[in-house]
């Protein structure tokens, strides 16, 4: 990832609507969830929710998959890991035990 794709993936995530969608999105895993769906859990208008999907997908945040006349909106797990990778880059400089309490934050308990 290079800096003006992290710089869109933080812009995206910086606002509170879209942070709440791709938490959502995050929960529900590789099932994802239908774009109406998302707006009706976040009580949010379908047009608005529309056009914080759009900046997420173009953050490479979110994927869409259709089945019929269904969009499922998924979490895209790679653009996020190569948001985390980019922003832990150049962590620790040189001493991977800094970063441990990092790295066991986000691995997956499940």
């Amino acid at each position: 990832m290079d800096k003006k794709s992290a710089l869109a993936a933080l812009a995206a995530l910086g606002q509170d609507t879209r942070l709440e969608v791709f938490r959502l999105l995050v929960r529900a895993g590789a099932e994802g969830v239908p774009a109406g769906e998302i707006a009706s859990r976040l009580g949010t208008v379908q047009n608005t929710m529309s056009a914080h999907l759009k900046v997420l997908d173009h953050a490479g945040l979110v994927r869409t998959e259709r089945a019929g006349r269904v969009v499922r909106y998924v979490a895209d797990m790679t653009g996020f890991r190569d948001l985390l990778a980019y922003l832990m880059e150049d962590c620790c400089n040189g001493s991977p035990e800094l970063c441990q309490p990092v790295i066991q934050a986000v691995t997956c308990n499940c």
